[in-house]
């Protein structure tokens, strides 16, 4: 037990939140600390946690900025790239395939081909 207050899936009191509820709200969590504890049961499994954050002390987003913009754009156009046939694929690249789909597919680079 962690010693915070816990409460159950759907039944946290108002002017708590989530960190994606904050942001919802065009809000951020500001430095404060976690002050409750949100269970959501699963069957057969140790339940979800969420840390709760309160509304009231949150801040505003900080605004994206110019050169936020370009190093977001930057680094999904790095996720994008196929580092076989260095092409962007127009979708993030699988993590489990390390190439685009086209590239993955092609006969010379499959693992799984008789010899």
């Amino acid at each position: 037990m962690s010693g915070l207050p816990a409460y159950r899936w759907r039944l946290a009191p108002d002017g708590l939140a989530t960190r994606r509820q904050l942001r919802a709200l065009g809000l951020r969590p500001g430095g404060q600390d976690v002050v409750a504890e949100l269970h959501r049961p699963r069957r057969r499994r140790d339940p979800l946690v969420a840390y709760l954050y309160r509304v009231d002390r949150a801040k505003p987003v900080r605004p994206m900025t110019p050169a936020r913009r370009a190093a977001l754009a930057a680094a999904m156009l790095a996720r994008r790239t196929c580092p076989a046939c260095r092409t962007d694929a127009g979708y993030c690249i699988p993590v489990s395939l390390g190439m685009c789909v086209t590239c993955h597919d092609l006969p010379l680079n499959r693992e799984d081909t008789p010899s």
